[in-house]
């Protein structure tokens, strides 16, 4: 396929490029508990063996942080760190990582009183004193609740593309421009649309694609497959992430799936046309990260979409997440959602928490409410 790619700037990270050109990287984050070093770094190796350009890790707390330190020893993989809420971190991961991600929906949760502008000047600048890129990353389920407050809540899109668009001028008014930007959502036709409109008012600037909680192979592949041919397939996109539920030793397999997807599109091997049923069962799952704080989530997601496949004719969607960082908020578009903690699994109604029930209770609870759901539209 012949396509002419988004003219955008080059950023390095370590030692790959993104934009301007360059290959599309592919990339994925370790699903190890960061504190657990041998795991991490072979997770963060084999991702790298696998072909990833980026391996990102999750850094919440100090300990965390020194962690890092001796997982940048023993693995050459390019790191990036996702902040999450605390924006003070990035003093302690920048001298271990080439890229730092942060998310100005999570700039609210740690010293309110301070402005969201200072707190991205105090990234800027460890990551100007350490030689790092920044990734300015607007997530559906987490975006600043400022811009949300001013739009219909089923317009999701708009608040997104306001953030992204908000933070870059302040980022570029610091004179740094060695970032780049994703907006990503559980639906693919919103991800397309997002980055489109993005790519449309600031071209210039490196898009990493991705589907959040696209759940599980072969229905998650399909999810990002969508979003991705429709988006590279017109110039857009310079590093992406596919984002799937799996157990820990068969990560490295979105690595494999990015890689396969971006051969297929430049091949021609495209579903263009190929659109989400609306009409049919919609199950969505984040991929596992170092925040899962019970690994018995990977098995209840399977179990998730094994018991509700007589409910696979009805136009119903069921997020099951991982952790308490991004479950709450990421579950509230879904008519049912799930988000898992140590020892008990979060079952809401949209934004109606419906209570906490041990892994072994939930799929009773679940089926009721989805049996309630598909009556009240029968």
């Amino acid at each position: 396929m012949a396509i002419q790619r988004n003219q955008t700037r080059a950023v390095a990270i370590g030692n790959v490029v993104v934009g301007d050109g360059h290959p599309i990287a592919v990339q994925s984050m370790t699903a190890t508990k960061t504190q657990d070093i041998d795991a991490t770094v072979a997770q963060a190796e084999a991702y790298r063996e696998a072909g990833a350009g980026v391996v990102r890790i999750a850094v919440d707390s100090d300990k965390d942080a020194a962690a890092l330190a001796e997982i940048r020893k023993q693995t050459t993989a390019n790191l990036a760190v996702d902040l999450q809420e605390n924006f003070r971190l990035a003093e302690k991961v920048a001298p271990y990582v080439d890229k730092i991600r942060y998310n100005p929906g999570h700039l609210y949760h740690h010293q309110r009183d301070k402005p969201w502008q200072d707190k991205v000047r105090f990234i800027i600048e460890q990551a100007q004193q350490h030689d790092c890129a920044i990734r300015i990353g607007v997530n559906c389920g987490s975006v600043d609740p400022d811009k949300k407050a001013k739009y219909d809540p089923s317009d999701s899109i708009t608040p997104m593309l306001e953030s992204a668009l908000e933070h870059c001028d302040f980022v570029d008014s610091l004179g740094f421009h060695r970032y780049v930007v994703s907006l990503k959502d559980s639906d693919p036709q919103q991800v397309i649309e997002g980055n489109r409109r993005f790519a449309q008012q600031r071209p210039e600037i490196p898009l990493h694609l991705g589907v959040t909680e696209a759940g599980m192979p072969p229905e998650g592949i399909i999810k990002t497959r969508i979003a991705f041919e429709q988006l590279i397939g017109q110039g857009i996109g310079d590093t992406v992430r596919v984002s799937l539920t799996l157990p820990n030793d068969r990560k490295p397999e979105e690595i494999a799936a990015g890689r396969q997807i971006i051969e297929d599109i430049y091949a021609g091997r495209v579903r263009t046309v190929v659109k989400l049923n609306e009409k049919a069962l919609n199950i969505i799952s984040c991929p596992s990260c170092s925040r899962v704080e019970n690994e018995a989530f990977i098995d209840l997601a399977q179990s998730v979409k094994e018991m509700t496949e007589y409910a696979k004719d009805h136009d119903i969607t069921i997020a099951v997440m991982g952790c308490r960082v991004n479950g709450p908020g990421e579950t509230d578009d879904a008519d049912l959602g799930l988000w898992c903690g140590p020892a008990k699994v979060n079952l809401k109604r949209g934004t109606e928490a419906l209570g906490a029930f041990g892994y072994d209770e939930i799929l009773p609870r679940l089926r009721q409410e989805l049996d309630a759901i598909i009556a009240t539209k029968c």
